[in-house]
């Protein structure tokens, strides 16, 4: 039995990161009185009863349910039950419901207070942190959204436990996105271990989310609008939202390793990047078992990504890694 890591750290402009047990971290975290109403993933609702939340809200997490239909359902049903802007919303699941949560909380009311519990790896390390939450519309993804950092982010790597293999190495994927643009000791820890030595080990694997969520956090305290350095952490996301546009094949984390391997060989070939650091990030996707290509045809991928809403003037925007932890270049 390995004790649980417990690390905390905030930032102006980003939520207050909780690395530990949620059981312990929640009843610090909420104020004493206060009426919080819960909006959890279906799948997830033994942790509403175990937390003892007595209002609760249920969703069924799916990219089809991330929509504005479910986001109107869910404010209809927070209007009956007479929720006002004192009423803290408190979203639990993985990516999906984090995301929806967090745009019904944004405009309810012109934006009430939440607090998040994701319950995925890619959603403790990405999703759930940095305020940009959002619905797909029109068949691509979070096309309607707004910026509205969650007061609080709890990452219990203990509720990672359930999750299937796909699942955790899909998160691996933002893991490893992560450690590429700006920690290379992580980057180093990630080729050092494997799913099964992390998840065997909480104070280890509570280190990985934690410095993961250290440097989307730093990153998103000094660009909170995507105006400049935020555009880093799309490294690999041009590709991946297209491929995930055009079909249902690929979780997001294994959409993004096929894009992280592609600006990789886009920006060796172009000397951006050192042979050494290519070859390293493709064998730290393979460790994982993600997948590093696609048989979808370039036509259509090509169309998809002329779609993407972080295009500007009509041009796909490109985010190349330079070195491993150190930075990227957009083009």
């Amino acid at each position: 039995m390995h004790e649980q890591l417990n690390i905390n750290f905030s930032h102006t402009l980003c939520s207050r990161i909780c690395i530990g047990r949620v059981s312990e971290q929640l009843p610090m975290l909420l104020s004493q009185g206060t009426r919080v109403i819960a909006i959890a993933d279906r799948n997830v609702s033994e942790v509403c009863t175990a937390l003892g939340l007595s209002e609760v809200l249920l969703v069924d997490a799916s990219e089809e349910n991330k929509s504005l239909a479910v986001a109107s359902d869910l404010l209809g049903q927070l209007v009956e039950m007479g929720a006002d802007r004192s009423t803290f919303l408190l979203g639990i699941g993985g990516g999906i419901t984090t995301d929806l949560v967090g745009f019904v909380a944004s405009t309810y009311m012109r934006g009430v207070r939440f607090g998040l519990v994701p319950t995925t790896l890619l959603a403790q390390v990405d999703a759930a942190i940095g305020g940009k939450c959002g619905v797909n519309f029109g068949g691509y993804k979070n096309m309607v959204g707004s910026f509205a950092p969650a007061d609080f982010v709890v990452c219990d790597v203990e509720l990672l436990h359930t999750l299937g293999h796909r699942e955790l190495r899909s998160g691996m994927a933002e893991v490893v996105k992560t450690a590429i643009i700006g920690d290379a000791e992580l980057f180093a820890l990630c080729e050092a271990n494997t799913i099964e030595s992390l998840a065997g080990n909480t104070a280890l694997f509570s280190e990985v989310v934690g410095r993961a969520a250290a440097v989307k956090c730093a990153i998103v305290q000094r660009d909170l609008l995507e105006g400049g350095e935020r555009r880093s952490l799309n490294l690999g996301h041009t590709l991946a939202h297209a491929i995930e546009s055009l079909t249902h094949d690929y979780t997001h984390g294994e959409a993004v390793a096929v894009g992280l391997a592609y600006v990789a060989a886009k920006s060796l070939n172009e000397g951006l990047l050192a042979q050494e650091d290519y070859e390293r990030i493709v064998a730290v996707l393979q460790r994982y078992d993600l997948p590093i290509s696609t048989d979808l045809s370039e036509c259509a991928l090509a169309e998809a990504m002329g779609h993407d809403k972080k295009n500007h003037n009509g041009r796909v925007g490109w985010v190349f890694p330079t070195a491993i932890g150190h930075g990227v270049i957009y083009k």
